[in-house]
This record gives structure tokens, C-alpha cells and sequence, in this order.
């Protein structure tokens, strides 16, 4: 009898409040490591002999007993050493400044500039940010999706384009922006995105920065002050001073 009593309250709770839950969250990176062939702890990761001054260099840099501020660093010399960041350069890491897996794992899915799964010759980040999709950043991003073949979160078959949807990169004023490897480019527009891809295609590196004139952040119709010299000392300076 007070089963039923509950299953009745509970129903009768349900359709007064009307209960829902909110969508999932998608993301076009899976967070939670899943072995594969190419990304597994069995396959060997070391730093090679040029890259090994290098982590060197960058551990002289912390004093002792705070090495292992120089985790980020390190992965990203491993990142950059292999194209991306296997499970195994994880391993190494923690290895190296003799800290426990977990808190690479913890610092590796954090932040978003580390590539976990394989990623292509050119990694295409788009912001879609405020700033940058006021300025047609769903525009750009189609123009990529179409002359590549790709949706966000998808690497082509030939290993040369990876496609990335990002937020904010930083560089609002030059909106709308892409990062490919190291380098933005900015202030684009569709014609900028498809002559930028054809270099890709050729392999030929496009030259970064803004794209319509600028030099960096500048006002784009021109500077509004500080257009002459600097005045000199006593400028406006009472004359008894």
C-alpha cells in the first residue's frame, strides 16, 4: 500500500513541476582517453636528442621542488615534437618531473591548445566568438567546410587539414580571425579564407596578420590621436615650477 502511495506522489510531483533537464553539451573533442591504435600506453614516447636540451633548458628555469611548474612547457614541446599529444607523451612528462599521471591528465584536458587525438599538417582554429561572428566569422567558417570537405572536429583522410571550432583567441579588434599552427590571420574576408587554403593546398605558408591593410590593431579608419609628436618637457607646465 505505501508503495503505490509514493508512485502516486512521485507522478503527481512530476506533472506539477513539469521536471526537465537540459540538453547535453557537445564539444567536437572527446575529454576521457580512449585506447586506440595509434594513442595507447604501450607505444613509446621519447624526446628526441634535440628536444631533450630543450626540456633541459626549460627545467633550469624552475627552481627545486617547483618543477613541476614546467608541465605545460614540456607538453608542449611533446605536442609539438609529434604533431599531437599521445597518452604516452603524457606518461613521459609525468616521468620527467616525477609526478603522479593524473596530474598531466588533469593539465592535458584543461586547456584546449593540447591536441589529443591526431591532427593534420594544418590545424584550423575559427573563433565564432561575439566579436568575431559580428564580423562574419559563419561565413569563414563555411567558406573552410566547403573548399576542404570538412565539419568542425574532423581531420581529412590525408592527414592535412584538421578544422576546429574555438572560442575567443584573443584578437577582437581584428575579428573575424582564424589561427592555423602558430599564426593568425585576420581581419578576413571570404576571398582572404579561400587565397589563404589555396596556399595551404600548394603548401606554400600564407603570410599572417591582418589582411586588409593594417598593420596590427590600429584603428581601421585611421588613427584618432597621438597623430603628431610627443611634446617635450614643460609642456604645459606652470611657469613658476
Amino acid at each position: 500500500m505505501l508503495s503505490h502511495v509514493r508512485s502516486a506522489a512521485r507522478s503527481f510531483i512530476t506533472n506539477v513541476r513539469g521536471f526537465r533537464s537540459s540538453p547535453a553539451v557537445l564539444h567536437d573533442t572527446l575529454f576521457v582517453h580512449r585506447d586506440s591504435e595509434d594513442n595507447n600506453p604501450d607505444m613509446e614516447f621519447v624526446f628526441n636528442e634535440e628536444n631533450k636540451k630543450r626540456a633541459n633548458a626549460i627545467l633550469e628555469i624552475y627552481p627545486e621542488g617547483h618543477k613541476r611548474a614546467a608541465m605545460i612547457p614540456l607538453l608542449d614541446l611533446a605536442q609539438r615534437q609529434h604533431g599531437w599529444l599521445p597518452i604516452s607523451a603524457m606518461h613521459k612528462v609525468a616521468e620527467i618531473l616525477n609526478v603522479p599521471k593524473m596530474r598531466v591528465y588533469e593539465v592535458a584536458t584543461f586547456y584546449t591548445m593540447f591536441m589529443r587525438n591526431p591532427t593534420g599538417k594544418y590545424h584550423i582554429q575559427v573563433c565564432t566568438t561575439t566579436p568575431c561572428w559580428l564580423r562574419g566569422s559563419d561565413e569563414i567558417l563555411n567558406i573552410i567546410k566547403e573548399k576542404l570537405n570538412l565539419e568542425v572536429g574532423e581531420t581529412s583522410s590525408d592527414m592535412k587539414y584538421t578544422l576546429s571550432e574555438v572560442e575567443c583567441l584573443g584578437a577582437c579588434v581584428n575579428a573575424p580571425m582564424v589561427q592555423i599552427n602558430d599564426d593568425y590571420y585576420e581581419d578576413l574576408t571570404e576571398d582572404d579564407m579561400k587565397d589563404i587554403l589555396d596556399d595551404l593546398k600548394r603548401d606554400e605558408w600564407p603570410r599572417p596578420g591582418p589582411r586588409n591593410g593594417r598593420f596590427a590593431a590600429e584603428p581601421a579608419g585611421g588613427l584618432t590621436s597621438l597623430e603628431g609628436n610627443p611634446p617635450g618637457p614643460g609642456f604645459r607646465v606652470r611657469p613658476d615650477l
